[in-house]
């Protein structure tokens, strides 16, 4: 991951940008599905039809997974096949985080947030900028990233013919997810090899989506994958984005 930022100063900068990696690192903490003592560990741990305390932060992210997986008619489902348990079992305290947010899940799951919590990641480290008196910057973690301020970049996406087009960002997030990538995290694959709900088969093998953050960008990349086109451009209507991916669908498959 990559950090830089515009103050008033150097000291200013140079302590923000180590807040904004120490953001990073405790979603990574919250979020992992493996780390010992994390939410999502615990959640996948639990007893059934019992509350288990969790973060708000962590309260946020599913939050809007949830409403992208009613969005998407269940398509968007951040268990892993592993288990039978869907997105769906999981009851979510709510309308809003509260002081002691908490899930429940009713069937045996295995929910791993690696296709959204990237996203969400960047924009912590985005609000831990702007808290340390930063006025521009960007965060920029592979195929996830996000300027603010007057910072306007141009960036070169690649298509599947090795073509490439220029896209100017500013005050945006940029996501980009490719079915094709060998370095693509091992958590992905839940949002791709889920059966029964129409997620069998990738409308396109990769997707590029802007949006007002990352964390909305990099969810509606799985959206615009794995939905019909319809489907898809609702959602990505609903959520403020924009489906930057070249061709009609299917020509990049």
């Amino acid at each position: 991951m990559a950090i830089e930022a515009a103050a008033e100063s150097e000291v200013t900068a140079a302590c923000a940008i180590e807040a904004a990696f120490a953001a990073v690192s405790q979603v990574e903490r919250r979020m992992h599905p493996e780390r010992e003592g994390s939410d999502i560990a615990r959640i996948n741990s639990a007893p059934l039809r019992v509350q288990t305390p969790i973060h708000a932060s962590t309260w946020e992210v599913l939050r809007l997974a949830q409403r992208l997986n009613g969005l998407t008619d269940g398509v968007f489902d951040p268990c892993l096949p592993l288990r039978p348990g869907c997105l769906t079992d999981l009851e979510l305290s709510g309308p809003s985080p509260g002081p002691e947010p908490w899930v429940v899940r009713r069937a045996p799951l295995a929910l791993d947030l690696g296709g959204i919590a990237k996203g969400y990641a960047i924009d912590c480290a985005i609000a831990a900028l702007r808290a340390a008196g930063c006025h521009a910057g960007v965060v920029n973690a592979g195929g996830d990233l996000r300027l603010f301020g007057a910072r306007r970049e141009t960036i070169l996406l690649r298509y599947r013919d090795h073509d490439y087009r220029p896209l100017a960002l500013q005050n945006a997030a940029l996501a980009v997810s490719d079915l094709d990538e060998p370095r693509r995290p091992p958590g992905h694959r839940g949002y791709y090899v889920r059966t029964g709900t129409g997620a069998g088969a990738a409308w396109r093998r990769r997707a590029a989506v802007v949006a007002p953050d990352a964390m909305i960008a990099d969810a509606l990349t799985k959206c615009v994958l794995l939905c019909s086109e319809e489907r898809a451009s609702r959602t990505v209507a609903e959520l403020g984005g924009r489906d930057v991916t070249e061709g009609p669908r299917g020509t990049n498959r």
